[in-house]
């Protein structure tokens, strides 16, 4: 969920969850004949009789999951490498695609309850292009502030250099640490993965961490900083120190390489965003996964269940699912597993113990998105400008009193999201540090939620709010703690170790948890898969 309100070139609050209570039906794995080696495409599969009743399909590639990094690397492998798995399907165990992107609309409202946003790069611009909906894109007036709670404020964060000597979040005192501290005058590294509570703390100070980087871990992880770790989840900013020594010497390293390197063409047909900002469309992110859906056709398999993964002596895997048409067997030169990494330990664990092992480490907190209306004079005259709530959002440090992790103005980000008179206000509230949010009521989630924005935004004594929508996720956004890429290097080279080439690990504990990165991801991914096909030629 896309509330880029410190860094917009940063993604989102809560930018993607992982499916909610994911059954797996096991069934054991059927050995049938797959159907004659170049057989038609997935898009016209002939699907074959095979044993017990069973049917056999035969493909390039199977891509497990049909939420968005599926989908994604299912089109990145059809416009960027056509040639690599003609024959692929993606399967979804439920009965839509989208996984965690859920749009609703109702009475004049248009609501997000899973990931709201985007950062509109280069490769998630492709994507949108590529999909067809160029025109649907819609972006976020990229002057309008972001904010963050402190002392009982709703404080502007500075969006550009010239705001830094104004803006009333930090002292005096606070932005010459941070000043000296980004020039390298603090303590050196300790030789270890630092959290990122302490690499702040060490580079920039106390109050950077406090009042800028702690609320932005909630607003993106849902997470704990003195857990998360700085080389996992921020890490093109821990670069910075490692190539230049300092945050300030790797930026003005990092610049004169940019300058050096040769300026690749960009795409002509890819819109032109000014400023940093935030994406969506028309009709809310649904649109994209519809779209990405609609073009592949066929080849997306809805309501099939995977049961089990095997290792054929032949090379390439055998899967069995179950389908609304039956038990089918897909056997399948390769596999690109995009499910969350608690869903892929269970099915992975016959094939390597190691790997699954290693991905059952991995931790999603839950958090729930509240979506509520007021009527527009509910907002605090302080709050308005120009007589209207403009903004991004808000977030909230855990030291300030609000158990809501922050509040996104879904009305004044983007048009048409809500009737005339009315604001639409996309909240989250959970994460790490309040997983008791799994024993409260909806109506509970709504009461908190509620009772923060009057401390800030909404007057006290106004009318009750509109409850539009509450998405609880038990298991929301994986957690990139201290220790991250050792787990996901253990698990990808133990597959590699036990004989399972051609089998890839893709989705958000990958890529990255917003959802920019997990497009970015899927062209990734992508180009793996194609590189192992190149080289593992099946005939």
């Amino acid at each position: 969920m896309e509330l880029s309100l410190l860094r917009p070139s940063t993604q989102s609050l809560l930018p993607s969850f992982s499916k909610p209570n994911l059954r797996l039906h096991v069934y054991k794995p059927l050995k049938l004949r797959c159907s004659v080696a170049g057989g038609p495409t997935v898009g016209s599969s002939k699907i074959e009789g095979g044993g017990g009743g069973g049917k056999t399909i035969n493909t390039d590639c199977v891509i497990v999951g049909g939420g968005i990094s599926g989908l994604c690397i299912a089109q990145a492998l059809a416009t960027k490498h056509p040639d690599a798995a003609p024959n692929l399907i993606v399967t979804e165990a439920k009965d839509r695609v989208g996984g965690n992107i859920i749009t609703r609309e109702e009475n004049g409202f248009l609501w997000e309850e899973g990931p709201n946003s985007f950062q509109p790069s280069d490769p998630m611009l492709t994507m949108v292009v590529d999909s067809g909906l160029k025109d649907d894109l819609v972006l976020g007036d990229p002057t309008a502030p972001r904010f963050v709670l402190w002392n009982g404020k709703l404080r502007p964060v500075p969006s550009k250099l010239t705001d830094l000597p104004f803006f009333d979040l930090m002292s005096i005192g606070g932005k010459i640490r941070a000043g000296f501290g980004a020039l390298g005058i603090r303590p050196s590294p300790p030789g270890r993965e630092e959290s990122v509570e302490e690499f702040v703390r060490r580079n920039l100070g106390a109050e950077v961490f406090e009042r800028l980087i702690e609320p932005f871990c909630s607003g993106v992880y849902a997470g704990d900083p003195s857990k998360l770790s700085m080389k996992a989840a921020f890490g093109k900013v821990w670069k910075l120190e490692q190539n230049g020594g300092s945050i300030i010497g790797g930026t003005f390293k990092a610049i004169q390489e940019r300058k050096k390197a040769p300026k690749a063409e960009r795409d002509p047909r890819l819109p032109k965003p000014k400023g940093q900002t935030v994406g969506s469309f028309r009709k809310g992110l649904r649109m994209l996964p519809e779209a990405i859906s609609a073009r592949l056709g066929s080849k997306v398999k809805l309501s099939w269940k995977l049961s089990g993964i095997t290792k054929l002596d032949s090379g390439g895997y055998n899967l069995t699912y179950e389908t609304p048409d039956g038990v089918v067997s897909v056997e399948s030169k390769s596999v690109v597993m995009t499910v969350p990494s608690h869903v892929a330990s269970g099915l992975l664990c016959p094939l390597s113990e190691s790997a699954a092992n290693a991905l059952s480490k991995l931790y999603y907190p839950p958090v729930a998105a509240v979506s509520i209306s007021y009527p527009k004079e509910a907002i605090r005259t302080e709050c308005l400008i120009d007589g209207e709530l403009k903004g991004f959002g808000q977030l909230h440090p855990r030291t300030q009193g609000v158990e809501t992790l922050g509040t996104i103005y879904s009305s004044s980000l983007f048009p048409n999201r809500a009737p005339p008179g009315r604001v639409l206000l996309l909240n989250y509230i959970g994460g790490s540090t309040n997983t008791g949010i799994l024993s409260k009521s909806e109506g509970e989630l709504v009461e908190a939620v509620d009772r923060d924005l009057r401390k800030m935004l909404i007057k006290p004594n106004s009318t009750d709010p509109l409850k539009l929508g509450v998405r609880v996720w038990p298991q929301a956004i994986p957690q990139f703690l201290v220790g991250h890429f050792d787990i996901l290097d253990t698990a990808k080279s133990s597959l590699t170790s036990s004989g399972n080439e051609g089998l890839f690990l893709g989705g958000n504990y990958v890529a990255g948890v917003a959802l920019g990165r997990c497009v970015e991801g899927a062209y990734e991914t992508a180009t793996e898969v194609n590189n192992f096909m190149s080289r593992y030629a099946y005939k």
